[in-house]
């Protein structure tokens, strides 16, 4: 095993195994909130049919985290990642409880007021995303890239998980009175235990690892002032010495220009996929013969080969790691337009269904590609700080890319 640099990891550091599976949890944690927002869009179409709620709730979940994730990039030098992810999973868990009691509070009623309440709960939702996935990425940049890609792979595992969920409770209460609305319920009372089991899980478990804390202190021996509090958790004192060693490393700039392929790898990726998913998928495919079952089965096809995908760069042989190969890749993903377009005018829903699978599959691939690529041959801050970068740029691609779905609705004349 090595670290991201290509450094041996000492083979008596044990945990390895339980530090992957925890960076799965806390990955799922990340977005499990937001994906269940995605996945009960119906019930929420239900309730606001005239408000485009697939579309508007990402667009306002979106600015924050974006907005958020540039000031926490800026200063990502000087920022205690342990209170930051604990504070963006505290916020997860808060507003996932207080999205559960909306609801059943107003017993499930539509109207502008709950709508507002909805949107507010979804800004607080960007917010958390911004804290946890760009310090988990940053922090799981120090490690070895298997951490990192379980990570990812939770991430994308959230969305398997709720469309998975979302199935069953739609087949197990779609011919009971207000089935719907119990299956939501059930969604966010799953989605709130999973952000307390985060909360417990970074908190005491992840910083006491043998390997982890190898990890943490090899980059404080390096410079990093990031990692102080969780040595500190896991019972090391680091020296306050590391001034010249920060003062020695590269700029955010530096970095940016050194690595602005994979920063513009990852803004393409985004925008590409957030143009189509959730938003057309909702609302431009047409009606078919799954009826309320389509869209479901749509997202249900992009998360579930997202997922595999993310687990496809573990094998060596079928990782990109030329740079020139993976920008290639990327660009080649603009057929989509084209492709989805001409489908959901013309195609039959088994084409539709094929071609959200494979916009799964390569964002997942290329997301891990790159992501597990880019910290290599850096040191301990430099690949915090980059790690950074890169999310700020792949929440400026969703952000870019969720304004530019609504393109598909003026082109249809829906509004």
């Amino acid at each position: 095993m090595a670290d991201m640099n290509g450094s041996p990891t000492p083979a008596r550091l044990e945990g390895k195994l339980t530090a992957i599976v925890v960076c799965w949890v806390l990955g799922l944690g990340t977005l499990v909130a937001w994906n269940t927002m995605l996945t009960v869009g119906d019930y929420y179409y239900a309730l606001f049919p005239r408000y485009h709620p697939a579309r508007v709730l990402t667009l306002v979940y979106e600015p924050f985290a974006l907005g958020t994730i540039a000031i926490l990039a800026y200063k990502e030098a000087k920022i205690d990642t342990r209170k930051r992810n604990l504070a963006g999973f505290t916020l997860f868990f808060l507003s996932t409880f207080a999205l559960l009691i909306l609801d059943l509070a107003t017993s499930g009623k539509g109207g502008i007021g709950n709508y507002i309440g909805i949107c507010i709960i979804v800004a607080v939702f960007g917010i958390a995303d911004a804290h946890i996935e760009g310090g988990m990425v940053g922090d799981l940049s120090l490690m070895c890239p298997e951490f990192i890609q379980s990570f990812f792979a939770g991430l994308a595992a959230s969305g398997a998980l709720t469309s998975a969920l979302r199935i069953m409770t739609k087949a197990a209460f779609d011919k009971t009175n207000h089935g719907l609305r119990k299956g939501v319920i059930l969604f966010l009372a799953i989605s709130t235990f999973i952000e307390l089991l985060c909360i417990f899980l970074y908190a005491f478990v992840f910083p006491k690892l043998p390997i982890v804390k190898h990890f943490r202190a090899k980059a404080a021996s390096e410079g990093s002032k990031t990692v102080t509090a969780d040595l500190a958790a896991a019972g090391i004192q680091t020296q306050g010495d590391n001034d010249d060693k920060q003062l020695n490393r590269l700029s955010n700039k530096q970095l940016f220009f050194q690595n602005i392929d994979y920063a513009l790898g990852v803004f393409l990726t985004y925008v590409l996929t957030l143009s189509i998913f959730p938003g057309f998928l909702y609302e431009n495919t047409g009606n078919h013969k799954l009826g309320s079952w389509y869209a479901i089965v749509l997202i249900a096809m992009y998360n579930v080969w997202d997922l595999i995908a993310r687990y496809i760069p573990l094998i060596e042989c079928l990782k990109i790691e030329s740079r020139k190969g993976l920008m290639v890749a990327i660009i080649s993903r603009l057929l989509f337009i084209p492709a989805f377009y001409f489908t959901a005018k013309y195609g039959d829903q088994g084409w539709m269904i094929m071609l959200t699978s494979l916009l799964g599959l390569t964002n997942g691939y290329l997301t891990v590609c790159v992501f597990t690529a880019a910290p290599k041959g850096y040191k301990g801050p430099e690949q915090n700080a980059l790690g950074n970068l890169l999310v700020l740029f792949l929440l400026g691609g969703i952000f870019a890319g969720v304004a530019l779905d609504w393109l598909w609705l003026i082109g249809n004349g829906s509004f």
